[in-house]
């Protein structure tokens, strides 16, 4: 089979790869273009670990195709923090100590960002039914949507 022609937005910049027609957007990101913040827990999209935007609507990257993203819009863990520093949801995930392993980290965060960019002060059961595609099996959950709602609560005040 020949490879395929994609072009896109990867976190803001224009972006084009070559890539086989079954090959999962996960593994583009990680093998094709070195974005190995992503990453992989289960294959099958039920973990969450893999979570990625396309126009702002979050998915499990390893359930996309890569050719799926030409001329889209994609955000990965990496475009997240800003020019000057992590953004304020990487910031409370720290504060709240709403990480351990770090292998579902990422896709929480993408989830989170999703999450406040549709609802800007979601209650706690919102919260927990936003992120319940993400798995963790370090933390327990509790630490996470703290680290949520004071994310929420931050970007409030500084709107």
């Amino acid at each position: 089979m020949s490879k395929v022609h994609v072009s896109t937005s990867i976190n803001g910049d224009a972006t084009e790869f070559l890539c086989e027609p079954q090959q999962s957007l996960l593994d583009v990101l990680r093998d094709e273009l070195a974005l190995t913040g992503t990453k992989e827990g289960c294959a099958t999209g039920d973990c969450g670990a893999c979570s990625v935007m396309i126009n702002g609507r979050l998915v499990c990257s390893c359930l996309c195709l890569g050719v799926e993203v030409d001329g889209q819009e994609v955000t990965t863990i990496e475009g997240i923090a800003g020019p000057d520093g992590l953004h304020v949801i990487q910031e409370k995930y720290l504060e709240h100590a709403a990480l351990q392993c770090g292998i579902c980290t990422p896709g929480f965060i993408v989830a989170t960002k999703a999450l406040l960019d549709k609802h800007k002060n979601p209650d706690e059961t919102t919260i927990r039914y936003w992120l319940a595609g993400n798995l963790c099996r370090c933390t327990g959950y509790d630490k996470i949507v703290r680290a949520v709602q004071a994310s929420a609560e931050e970007l409030a005040y500084e709107a």
